[in-house]
């Protein structure tokens, strides 16, 4: 089950991608279809944070059974691969989603010029927090079951 979980969090981080860019793109030119793009944004965010909350508390790979593999937090601090999944991305996914969020409710009272600085923002965190195939250490596929 926890595969499963781990393959549709992985997919729904293109959707986010796709979603983040599209809601970006119609915030700068004012184009129709902003508010139900930043819905879809919206839940899909959401959907993926309870995804990656449930791996954080249960996975081998995230949170605080590497916590208790390598011996504490002060030893996850001195080991890239375990701060990166304890903290860096945790962190920066969990502000990219407070961001969407907050972008939502400026799309909703046609602040577009808040919302774009949000979204835009948004975009650079997950782009920074999520693991690319060629970061080294911490590397993912680009799709569930592709070899890196």
């Amino acid at each position: 089950m926890l595969t499963g979980l781990v393959h549709l969090h992985n997919v729904l981080r293109w959707v986010i991608l796709i979603l983040l860019l599209v809601a970006l793109f119609q915030a700068l030119t004012k184009k129709n279809g902003l508010q139900k793009t930043s819905l879809f944004l919206l839940i899909s965010a959401h959907i993926t944070l309870l995804l990656g909350l449930f791996q954080y508390f249960n996975s081998e790979m995230a949170g605080f059974k590497i916590i208790e593999r390598v011996g504490g937090f002060g030893n996850v601090m001195k080991d890239s691969f375990a701060r990166f999944w304890v903290v860096e991305h945790i962190s920066a996914m969990l502000l990219a989603i407070v961001l969407i969020t907050l972008a939502r409710g400026r799309v909703k009272k046609e602040n577009f010029k808040g919302a774009t600085l949000f979204y835009l923002i948004a975009l650079l965190l997950v782009l920074a927090a999520v693991p690319w195939p060629f970061r080294e250490g911490i590397a993912r596929p680009w799709f569930p079951g592709m070899p890196l």
